[in-house]
């Protein structure tokens, strides 16, 4: 189907119909899946890999549309970047949801247990959360990624992808449906929205007539802030990474400038990638222009404060604006500090709360980082491009949530459960 049909609506008020209609299929799907045995969730799960890496031609084809498409409105390489798909990248979505199906089940654990003096027992057990609504841009291995890991949880999923990607999200959602069919599942636990009208968008926050119950964002300012402002249901918020690396005094040089290199350069258009270097002033002299000088050699350009352009002559200006920016691209700002304290204010100040580091061989500095810096994740000693859902072995990740409540970090398959109380008596009254 060509996305001119896909995207075609005859009214606002077709776009509620078709959304409402979605929203009533995914209540009824996720009643089916909370009672799911593990194995065959299990086996939906690794059906669905095997049928995105049978489809992989079609899901190359469409996504090549989709490159042309955003490569013809001069978007960034590093928007392109994110929205390209590869063998790879297919091979690495599809043993993505194999690894999914391999964690334990999160559904039906009893987190606690303990009996009151009047001989009633009581258990904390994990459920799941119902029916999550994902909102996602430009990537489209977030369709397999949220699709595997909200099934893992036992709910019911409805995507609405970007525009951007539209073809691409559509290629996979068609073989995660096969992989659901051919374990005897809903086909509706999985949805595409079917549209890019974004009234869809709008449907959505207002929570389907209570069908959906949180909604989970993933993209640039304007969607969060959209999101956040309108959702009428409980929001995972994934805010953009504004990531720092605090170069301390007792950091390894040699370990720090492959460290570095790889924080910003490995990917730039990932939300953990490095995009202020904040240096300790007692390590600027020596630590400074080699990590700089490495960085331009391997592509990116250096935003840098008065006394970092006194070091580095190829440094152009920082303005105000660029300690807050999320670059996504090969371009980093660079700032030296007084000390520690200093360092955790600039990161207080500018920062996003989703991903920041300290390079350092004192361990007193390093825990005092880690326990003030008031991130969804705080490293040592390790690149931020580990901020990953996969990489901290949760089998990928719906997103970064940088909130405080319920679910913060990589939102993988536990943090897509809640829990209920389940009391057990033998004909207590309550006085």
């Amino acid at each position: 189907m060509s996305l001119t049909a896909l995207e075609r609506t005859d009214s606002i008020d077709d776009v509620a119909a078709t959304m409402d209609a979605i929203g009533r299929r995914a209540r009824a799907a996720a009643r089916r899946l909370a009672l799911a045995p593990a194995g065959v969730k299990n086996a939906a799960l690794n059906a669905m890999a095997a049928a995105l890496r049978a489809d992989a031609p079609a899901i190359l084809a469409a996504n090549a549309l989709d490159v042309a498409a955003v490569s013809k409105e001069g978007a960034l390489a590093s928007f392109i970047d994110r929205l390209t798909l590869n063998p790879q990248r297919i091979e690495a979505m599809a043993a993505g949801v194999e690894e999914v199906a391999g964690l334990p089940d999160p559904v039906g654990i009893v987190l606690d247990a303990w009996e009151r003096p009047n001989g009633l027992k009581m258990e904390r057990v994990s459920t799941p959360l119902g029916v999550i609504g994902v909102i996602y841009e430009s990537r489209p291995n977030v369709t397999a990624d949220a699709g595997a890991l909200c099934l893992k949880a036992g709910n019911a999923v409805i995507l609405r992808g970007g525009s951007d990607s539209f073809r691409s999200s559509h290629a996979i959602h068609a073989a995660l449906v096969r992989g659901l069919e051919a374990a005897g599942l809903p086909a509706d636990a999985i949805q595409m929205v079917p549209t890019a009208d974004r009234a869809a968008v709008g449907a959505m926050l207002g929570g389907l007539g209570g069908a959906i119950d949180v909604i989970v964002p993933r993209g640039g300012k304007s969607l969060v802030a959209r999101v956040q402002s309108e959702a009428r249901v409980p929001v995972f918020a994934h805010l953009e990474g504004i990531v720092h690396i605090y170069i301390h005094a007792e950091a390894d040089l040699a370990m720090a400038i492959p460290l570095i290199v790889n924080a910003k350069m490995r990917r730039t258009g990932v939300c953990g990638a490095a995009e202020t270097l904040l240096f300790d002033r007692a390590a600027a002299a020596t630590h400074l222009v080699p990590i700089v000088r490495a960085l331009i050699e391997a592509g990116c350009s250096i935003r840098g404060d008065a006394e970092t352009r006194a070091l580095v002559s190829e440094a152009s200006p920082a303005t105000e604006a660029d300690w807050s920016t999320e670059y996504l691209d090969s371009v980093i700002s660079v700032r030296i500090v007084d000390d520690i304290d200093a360092a955790i204010d600039h990161i207080e100040h500018y920062g996003s709360h989703h991903t920041d580091a300290i390079l350092t061989a004192d361990e007193a500095a390093a825990a005092k980082f880690l326990a003030e810096v008031d991130s969804a994740i705080v490293m040592h000693n390790a690149s931020t491009q580990f901020a990953d859902g996969g990489e901290f072995g949760f089998g990928g990740e719906i997103g970064i949530a940088t909130g405080r409540m319920h679910a913060r970090g990589p939102v993988g398959t536990q943090q897509l459960t809640s829990f209920n109380y389940r009391v057990h008596g033998s004909g207590q009254t309550r006085p």
